[in-house]
């Protein structure tokens, strides 16, 4: 057998599969092959997405399920050993395992991360693959782990017999949080970005050290009330009895995990401190969710709970370590064990990309001055100075601005899906109740047919409070619009938003994450994939800020009358000016922070405002703004995947099935629907990938299928057939010019209209003498397709 002639999967199957088992690895408890550990980054472009390829191990080693060790990269034997090694240190690094082998069916190469083996690289015979104990022990010096702390990072994960697994990510800052835990390590930070499951995450964690008896009672804190009941009804489910959330101030100490608020536990005097009815040493860990909301204060009440049980292990989860002057999430617990950013989770495609549309009105940006001696609606004389951004919705209502952001809205969600769910972000409850009114007043149709179609969900309010639920279950419909102040920036798991509104002033990068975070989730069976954030207050410009790590797929500024639904090919994006102020107000009385005193807020009636700027910008495959309209977009990927239009050409000609390179390309990036679409419309005519390509990325005039078919059929190509080879090969051809070459590559067509009144598709194939003839004559015809000039 020559081994070169072997494909990839041949050579795992035939030699390194047998090598590691022969090693002593069981096959079925200890390796997994070709495992997909990232789903692909969602690609947006104008209404359409489509995935990237996703990340593929061809073998990852375990010491035990979810404790991966090492990483395999086969290539084929016309590769050399190391050829895979640079792909294969990519993945050890992702899925923090030390051991990485790269191998080509000759032998390994093997690549030692741990530091723990001497040599860094070394050349290993197939008979010399190391065992899994060999590894295992190296694995445990790597990580410091000696004598009892390696049985206790060998505590068994939750099962629940479905074969859900956690995600990479998930799994590493799990075991991360376990070893430090075994090693003797109280305070612990996890850092994971909004929507990447911190409740299963910390309920993997708590199950392994509960179950193997390293932690017996257990107290998970969270700041609002929704999360504690999601997470007992849900992720926290299989602690069944053995739980209780801690409710009416009532103390009952014969649980082990315990569920609370940090405000069921704490009070002003210290008859109210329920806490202080369990003793000191009472609970072993404690799991802070949301720990910056304010255990990371000194003299927060929530801080007084971690000192009082302070001899407990305490593991903060949060997307968003606050980092300040007072307070520090870092202080407390030392550095994270494990960081999964907001920019990862979107390149992983675990999380939704999103584009934003900035819209500008004239008196934010221009500023306003009131005439001498103007009278707002009240009757109060209005100070006489320069208005502008900074006072909007503050100092100053002006009511047509809370309007035309309503009709921006509402434009928008009539453009795209009226019944998307959409939060909008106001400055507080006064402002969130206004633009209810001026909401419901634009969309009156909508509110016949139900009137929670818009609803303000706000601390204060009964009924709107009384409708999140209905408002994040994907199963309800209703509401559709939520107006909001600060109840729904943190928390709150909107898996369907996919549209979220800032007419906020927000300077708090901790806050500006939360609120993004609203929209990050994906949920495919309600096709969400991907959302809109509409900014009426410069809020986005905090994307450029360093400590954000997650920019949006489009920002869009539309101008006058423009739709707020951003075009396929954006505008170029601007510079603007960041709001330094970060003061949010409270009521009708507002405080003037520079000097201290009070003053009114202002309500105008009578002030029109105009959009004066509109843009757009997409979230890109490096983590950066970009605003390339879908042709440049295509002709960066063409690029980078073909060096020349010779070398697309080559490798054109070469491939079996043209199908793959397509499919190749569609994984890259590039939109073939969306951009046959586009181009069709310029060009006039329906043109062929190959030409897609040719004339986007390198310029050439482009034929039609239905051009490139005439011209086989000037050439009298099928003269060398007769009889049912030639028809079948004459129908391939009309075939192609309707539908493209994909189509006629799939034998399964024979067994369509016109192909089965000529003969059933068996005699078919032997009128060309068999199944290779038939593929032969194919590849023949998609030679004449493509021959000669790339054009005529």
């Amino acid at each position: 057998m020559d081994k070169k002639s072997l494909s990839e999967r041949d050579i795992c199957s035939k030699y390194i599969a047998p090598a590691v088992q022969q090693a002593g690895w069981d096959m079925h408890k200890q390796v997994r092959e070709e495992v997909s550990f990232t789903k692909g980054r969602i690609i947006v472009r104008g209404k359409l997405h489509t995935r990237g390829e996703s990340r593929r191990a061809d073998f990852i080693l375990y010491h035990q399920p979810n404790l991966p060790i090492a990483v395999i990269e086969a290539k084929d034997n016309k590769h050399s050993l190391g050829s895979g090694m640079q792909q294969a240190l990519g993945y050890a690094e992702a899925l923090d395992v030390p051991f990485v082998f790269s191998s080509n069916g000759d032998g390994f190469l093997f690549h030692d991360r741990s530091g723990t083996g001497g040599q860094v690289e070394t050349e290993l015979g197939l008979d010399q693959f190391p065992s899994p104990n060999e590894l295992w022990q190296r694995y445990c010096q790597w990580k410091g782990l000696e004598g009892v702390a390696r049985q206790k990072v060998e505590s068994p994960y939750y099962d629940d017999g479905s074969g859900r697994m956690p995600r990479y990510y998930q799994t590493n800052a799990i075991n991360r949080t376990v070893e430090a835990v075994a090693k003797g390590q109280s305070r612990i930070l996890l850092v994971m970005a909004t929507g990447t499951g911190k409740t299963y995450t910390a309920f993997q964690i708590i199950w392994r050290l509960w179950k193997s008896k390293q932690k017996k009672r257990i107290l998970f804190l969270a700041d609002r009330n929704i999360l504690v009941d999601q997470t007992k009804t849900g992720d926290f489910k299989p602690f069944g009895q053995a739980m209780t959330k801690i409710a009416k101030r009532q103390i009952d100490t014969s649980y082990e995990i315990y569920l609370s608020l940090y405000q069921a536990v704490t009070g002003n005097e210290d008859e109210m401190n329920v806490y202080k009815q369990f003793s000191r040493d009472f609970f072993d860990l404690i799991v802070i969710d949301e720990c910056h909301r304010g255990s990371a204060a000194e003299d927060s009440a929530w801080r007084e709970i971690l000192a009082y049980f302070s001899n407990a292990t305490h593991v903060g989860l949060t997307a968003t370590p606050k980092e300040t002057k007072e307070v520090s999430s870092i202080t407390y617990f030392g550095e994270p064990v494990y960081s999964y950013s907001l920019k990862q989770g979107i390149e992983d495609g675990f999380l939704a990309p999103y584009k934003v549309v900035r819209i500008d009105f004239d008196k934010d940006v221009q500023g306003w001055r009131p005439p001498k001696g103007m009278l707002d609606k009240n009757g109060e004389l209005i100070e006489d100075r320069i208005y502008n951004l900074n006072d909007m919705d503050r100092t100053l209502v002006i009511e047509a601005r809370t309007e035309l952001v309503a009709k921006k809205v509402t434009e928008f969600l009539k453009a795209t899906d009226p019944f998307q769910k959409t939060i909008i972000f106001c400055d507080d409850i006064n402002h969130a109740e206004r633009m209810r009114q001026a909401l419901v007043n634009l969309n009156p149709e909508r509110i016949k047919e139900n009137r929670k179609y818009i609803m303000r969900i706000t601390g204060d309010e009964q009924e709107g409070k009384a409708e999140l639920f209905n408002f994040i279950n994907p199963e309800e419909r209703y509401p559709v619009i939520a107006t909001t102040s600060k109840l729904m920036t943190t928390g709150v798991d909107a898996q369907t938003c996919k549209l979220i509104v800032l007419d906020q002033h927000i300077k708090s990068m901790t806050e500006f994450k939360q609120i993004i975070g609203r929209g990050t989730r994906i949920n495919e069976d309600f096709g969400k994939y991907w959302f809109t954030i509409m900014d009426f207050k410069k809020a986005t410009e905090l994307f450029a800020d360093p400590a954000f790590d997650g920019e949006p797929v489009v920002i869009y500024a539309p101008e006058g009358e423009d739709s707020p639904v951003p075009p396929d090919s954006p505008l170029e994006d601007e510079d603007g000016i960041i709001d330094g102020d970060g003061w949010l107000p409270g009521g009708d009385e507002v405080d003037d922070t520079a000097s201290g005193s009070k003053r009114t807020r202002y309500i105008i009636d009578n002030l029109p405002v105009y959009v004066i700027a509109e843009r757009v910008q997409y979230y890109g495959p490096d983590g950066r703004l970009i605003t390339e309209s879908l042709h440049d977009y295509t002709r960066a990927c063409v690029q980078k995947h073909f060096a020349s239009l010779d070398d697309f050409l080559r490798r054109w000609s070469d491939a079996e099935q043209k199908k793959v390179i397509i499919e190749e390309m569609a994984a890259q990036g590039v939109m073939w629907e969306a951009l046959a679409e586009e181009v069709e419309k310029k060009q006039g005519k329906v043109l062929d990938p190959f030409d897609l390509v040719c004339h986007i990325a390198f310029d050439q005039p482009a034929l039609s299928r239905r051009e490139r078919a005439e011209q086989v059929k000037k050439r009298n190509y099928f003269a060398k057939y007769s009889g049912a080879a030639r028809q079948v090969l004459e129908a391939l051809l009309d075939k192609y010019a309707d539908t493209g070459v994909e189509h006629i590559e799939d034998i399964k067509i024979l067994q369509l209209d016109p192909f089965s009144q000529i003969g059933a598709p068996i005699e078919l194939v032997k009128a060309f003498g068999g199944k290779a003839g038939y593929s032969k004559a194919i590849h023949e015809l998609e030679n004449q397709l493509y021959s000669g000039e790339i054009s005529a």
